[in-house]
This record gives C-alpha cells, sequence and structure tokens, in this order.
C-alpha cells in the first residue's frame, strides 16, 4: 500500500515537481496539497495523511508555527520539513518541537523518499550533512545554557532589558535600581556570557530563547 503524504508549500510548481517525483513508481501517493499553514491545518484533518511534507516559509501560518500547533493538538501525522533554510536553528527549533524528519530542498529524490519511510517506521531523519552542524550546534548550546545560569536574577533581568533595546535609564527605572548598578551589572553579564556589546548581548538572548521575537 502506497504511502500517504500531504504537501503544504506556498509554490505550486514546487508542490507539481514534488508530486512528480513522489509518486514516479507508485510507492508514496500525495493526498492533498495546501498553499499556506491555515490552510494546511484545515484540510490536514480531511485527507488524513500519513507523512506531511511541510516547508517553513509560508503565509498565515509558517511551518514551525504549523509544526507547533500539530504537536500541541497531538495530530496523528509525521511531519517532515522541507526547506531552503540551512541554518542550523531552524533545524534545532524543529526539533525541540518535536519534527520527525528535516531535509533540505536541494536533496536527490532517493534521500526525499528515504527520509519518508524512515520516518513512517518511526525513525528521526535529518539529512545527513546538517549533521555536523548540528552537533556542534548542540555543544555551544551546552556552554551557553553553563553561561545562562551563571547569571543571577538580577543580571537575567537586566540582560532582557537590554535585549529588549531598553537604555541604562530605562532599564534603573523599570528595576528600581541606580544607573550605576546597571551599569556594573551589564559589564558583569557582558564577561560571564562572553560578548562585547549590547547587540551581541541581544543576539544571544535571542538565540537562546531568553527572550522572543
Amino acid at each position: 500500500m502506497a504511502i500517504r503524504v500531504m504537501l503544504a508549500d506556498d509554490h505550486i510548481l514546487m508542490r507539481e515537481g514534488i508530486r512528480q517525483l513522489l509518486e514516479f513508481d507508485g510507492s508514496i501517493e500525495v493526498v492533498g496539497e495546501a498553499n499556506d499553514g491555515e490552510e494546511c491545518l484545515d484540510i490536514l484533518q480531511i485527507f488524513k495523511p500519513q507523512v506531511l511534507l511541510l516547508d517553513i516559509n509560508m503565509p498565515k501560518k509558517n511551518g514551525i508555527e504549523v509544526l507547533e500547533e500539530i504537536k500541541r493538538e497531538k495530530t496523528d501525522v509525521k511531519v517532515l520539513i522541507l526547506t531552503v533554510h540551512t541554518e542550523i536553528e531552524y533545524l534545532i527549533k524543529a526539533l525541540d518541537i518535536g519534527v520527525d524528519g528535516f531535509i533540505l530542498k536541494d536533496s536527490e529524490s532517493a534521500e526525499l523518499k528515504r527520509a519518508i519511510v524512515a520516518i513512517v517506521n518511526g525513525e528521526k531523519y535529518i539529512q545527513p550533512k546538517l549533521i555536523p552542524a548540528l552537533n556542534n550546534r548542540l555543544i555551544a548550546k551546552d556552554v551557553d545554557k553553563d553561561k545562562i545560569a551563571s547569571l543571577t536574577n538580577r543580571e537575567l533581568e537586566v540582560l532582557i532589558q537590554v535585549a529588549n533595546g531598553l537604555f541604562n535609564k530605562e532599564i534603573a527605572t523599570s528595576l528600581n535600581i541606580s544607573e550605576r548598578t546597571v551599569k556594573n551589572h551589564i559589564s558583569n553579564i557582558f564577561k560571564k556570557i562572553d560578548v562585547s556589546d549590547r547587540t551581541q548581548a541581544a543576539v544571544f538572548a535571542i538565540k537562546n530563547d531568553i527572550i522572543k521575537l
């Protein structure tokens, strides 16, 4: 019996090309298509595919938001993200949410089919060329956790304010402390998280989900 797959991608030509590749030998059947994230969630219940091939860049709801809702609603479908994004942060985020597979759009059709079969069989599939960067990022993430743990509660509060773009005077007023104290906290924060300016501190906070964009 053919594996039932649904495609969610806002590019019609991309969906047509993927459909032809997947259905070529009869082992996979594309049972539905969606043009945006909201449509994907609406018709997912109608087609009930075994696998959802999900793009990240889509209108209305992006792929990460769709994945979050699928996991929150405990929808019975395996999710394979198919994307142009090579940035490892997307992969980390998807894995944290519970994605079943992650593959780039420059992969060969044989690898895409291999990924689909793997996740249907209960395995996780990450495109092999992404593994080294993933491992390096996970190591760096562990280091960042240690840096975050070294911050006091007050320093964490100040870091959040810095990352949100507040000036020292505004932080002092918000936290009811002196500007001098704020400067001392910021100096300590920079040393502990190994950054040299407010922009780097903000990037650190965003990267580690201390604040949300």
